[in-house]
């Protein structure tokens, strides 16, 4: 029967090669026209690739994490006979189904693809042992699920009145068994498991090692009194009415925006192949998101023209966008600062990496309430570090120190952060 080699079309502009995250067919496969092949990942995005025909495939380009070029080989299919000679002369190629863009210089390329398409391949689960049951013997479902794990049949546990507890299934262990004692608390060891770095994890990887490796990193700490922004937060929230939910990150975003102007060389890009610092008027605020595939950098645009209610509603949109793989191209890059946190998950402080080619990453910590002095007393203050992570070749200590106290200043006495 006549094959039919369909090539890796064209799927970008610029793009010279793609990588290949999952298969969905293998060799011996049928398929049908329009069914998925694969998932290929370029710099860009990922694309779903559908056959061109109908047959059987008798050839495949490579593994899942394999590169290659543009116009090679991807697929070979031996068609239907109902086909005949004609579908070889068939020149329709495969159009990309759905993509999901991620920047260029993500600062871990939050989830470029759908988590089904980059999750690696996992050798399949054996079968569980099931034990044998009898309408004579009892056990409570953890001495079950013991037995289980442990590969116990416990027909062969000897238990008075046939009631099987854990002291029946340690003894058993212990003097009746070759498997060997093991305590109540411990489960079966996990297996050893090799994951393939490819797709999404594999461009974390890539971006990280380059960020480390070009940027001479530097991180300052400073810990804010957040007890009076976190007072006007509560009051704005219970007065909302129909507006969005504050989280502390608005408020933050404000205080960021309303700093640049004096310390410009924090809102900056450096190329530095051609040794050029750009430095932008408007602030493109990426806002690491994370999300099952990874992490995600959705960009706020002009940052600086919204008020504390815009930019709740685009923090959530966005983050939503991401989370859900229908974040726009657009929206996922041209970042001028990017601003990451941990959240509730805590932490002294952090370390952020620079999301290259950026100067400057922000990464506020876990509120947490302590005593503190305030004058001649002690009060519970609610407490927050912030870290800032500088590129040295252009940021000066100095620079970030001061950035970071003018950031204190506003937070501390928030009822600047509304005053022109």
């Amino acid at each position: 029967m006549p094959k039919f080699t369909f090539n890796l079309p064209d799927i970008g502009e610029g793009i010279a090669e793609a990588e290949i995250v999952a298969w969905h067919v293998q060799v011996g496969d049928k398929v049908t026209e329009d069914q998925p092949l694969a998932d290929m990942m370029t710099d860009k995005a990922t694309v779903e690739m559908e056959s061109p025909v109908s047959g059987v495939v008798t050839k495949i380009a490579g593994d899942a994490g394999d590169v290659i070029a543009i116009g090679a080989m991807l697929v070979e299919i031996e068609l239907d006979s109902a086909v005949g000679n004609a579908a070889v002369s068939k020149t329709k190629e495969a159009e990309p189904k759905s993509a999901v863009v991620q920047d260029e210089d993500p600062l871990m390329p939050e989830p470029v693809a759908m988590t089904e398409a980059i999750t690696s391949p996992v050798a399949p689960a054996a079968e569980p042992f099931v034990a044998s049951t009898s309408e004579k013997i009892t056990a409570s479902p953890a001495v079950r699920q013991r037995a289980k794990d442990l590969g116990v049949d416990l027909v062969d546990v000897k238990a008075a009145g046939g009631h099987i507890r854990h002291a029946d299934l340690d003894a058993f262990l212990t003097y009746g068994s070759k498997l060997g004692y093991r305590p109540a608390q411990m489960k079966a060891r996990r297996a050893d498991e090799a994951v393939k770095v490819i797709g999404m994890r594999r461009r974390i990887a890539d971006n990280m090692s380059a960020s480390k490796r070009h940027i001479p990193h530097f991180t300052y700490v400073e810990e804010i009194d957040v007890t009076a922004i976190e007072a006007m937060r509560a009051d704005l929230n219970a007065n909302r009415g129909a507006k969005p939910k504050l989280t502390l990150l608005p408020m933050l975003i404000v205080a960021i925006c309303k700093t640049i102007p004096q310390f410009p060389m924090m809102n900056a890009r450096f190329d530095d192949e051609a040794g050029v610092v750009t430095r932008h008027g408007a602030v493109h605020l990426g806002m690491a998101t994370q999300t099952d595939a990874g992490l995600m950098v959705p960009v706020i645009r002009d940052a600086q023209d919204l008020n504390i209610w815009q930019l709740a509603t685009e923090i959530a949109r966005l983050a939503d966008a991401a989370r859900s793989s229908s974040v726009k191209s657009e929206e996922l890059s041209g970042s001028t600062l990017t601003i990451t946190s941990l959240g509730p998950l805590g932490g002294i402080a952090t370390t952020p990496v620079i999301n290259r080619p950026e100067v400057a990453i922000i990464g506020p910590n876990k509120i947490v309430e302590r005593p503190m002095f305030v004058g001649d007393t002690i009060e519970a203050r609610k407490l927050m570090n912030l870290s800032i992570s500088c590129d040295h070749r252009v940021v000066d200590g100095w620079d970030a120190a001061s950035y970071v106290q003018a950031l204190k200043k506003l937070i501390e006495t928030p009822v600047l952060l509304f005053a022109d």
